[in-house]
């Protein structure tokens, strides 16, 4: 789907994306399709030549190699780089920026202050954690803002990542709380759809119909409680009867510590996340 934008969201700014892995082509495409501004004024930056000039011949996007010339002509910056390649990448484009650059980064990890030492001067930046689902302009993404960022950036922010999906505004330090839930949710989701699909499988159902019965009965059930806005367990209820096979299936889950289990998943995440960015950070 493409997410609509108001003429009050369009950016109509040049644009440096620095990378375009998954996460850097969601966004870019996401931009254009959303008319935020125009593919001729949006830069593209990559070691990997091929990708950048098939991403120029469908998307009519501009390419570089030179971070520095794309920064320079830039007024966005979105770092979509590798964590271990970022610090390399903020040193080259050190002297092309300036004070009204807004640099967004969604580079896992790396903390708004880390990158302001780097960059020296007084910058609007802003931290993102998007997750792969924006790939499908599906996505779920927690932004926060630094402390030189104005009105006008974070309404920048917002509707870029408004363009692929939903986005929530938190301080920086729940960012790994972010991580731990959507950043890396999308990793249970998919281990839940491949135990359904087994399910069925062991129940006799093909795999084929089975997949296809797990992928949708999933994706049913996330838009039913986005659209609904009812609480999940009310939602649950509808769907369990008394002494109906619901119930017995649900006693099973909660016997064998789903609710647990999920929970822990996200704490474990979560607590990685700040384990690998206290590295990153160097404290």
């Amino acid at each position: 789907m493409t997410h609509e934008h108001e003429d009050h969201h369009h950016i109509d700014k040049p644009i440096a994306i620095l990378g375009t892995g998954n996460m850097g082509s969601a966004l870019m495409k996401g931009i254009i399709n959303a008319k935020l501004t125009p593919p001729k004024k949006i830069l593209a930056c990559d070691t990997n030549l091929p990708r950048l000039q098939a991403l120029s011949a469908e998307w009519k996007i501009r390419i570089a190699a030179d971070l520095s010339a794309a920064v320079e002509i830039s007024e966005i910056i979105l770092l979509c780089v590798k964590p271990q390649t970022l610090e390399s990448v903020l040193q080259t484009i050190k002297p092309a920026i300036r004070p009204n650059h807004l640099v967004i980064s969604i580079v896992a990890g790396v903390r708004i202050k880390f990158i302001q030492q780097i960059l020296g001067t007084k910058l609007g930046i802003v931290r993102a954690m998007p997750n792969i689902a924006a790939t499908v302009d599906e996505g779920a993404a927690a932004i926060a803002f630094g402390e030189h960022v104005n009105g006008e950036q974070q309404r920048i922010a917002k509707a870029i990542f408004e363009a692929v999906g939903e986005v929530v505004i938190v301080a920086e330090d729940q960012l790994d709380a972010v991580t731990g839930l959507s950043g890396s949710g999308p990793a249970y989701i998919y281990m839940v759809i491949e135990a359904l699909i087994d399910g069925g499988v062991k129940m006799g159902l093909s795999r084929d119909i089975a997949t296809k019965l797990a992928i949708q009965t999933v994706l049913g059930s996330a838009k039913l409680a986005k659209t609904s806005r009812l609480h999940p367990a009310i939602l649950r209820d509808q769907v369990t009867t008394p002494g109906g096979t619901t119930i017995n299936a649900i006693y099973e889950l909660e016997s064998h510590g789903l609710r647990a289990m999920l929970i822990n998943a996200v704490v474990t995440a979560t607590e990685r996340s700040k384990e690998l960015s206290k590295l990153l950070n160097n404290f």
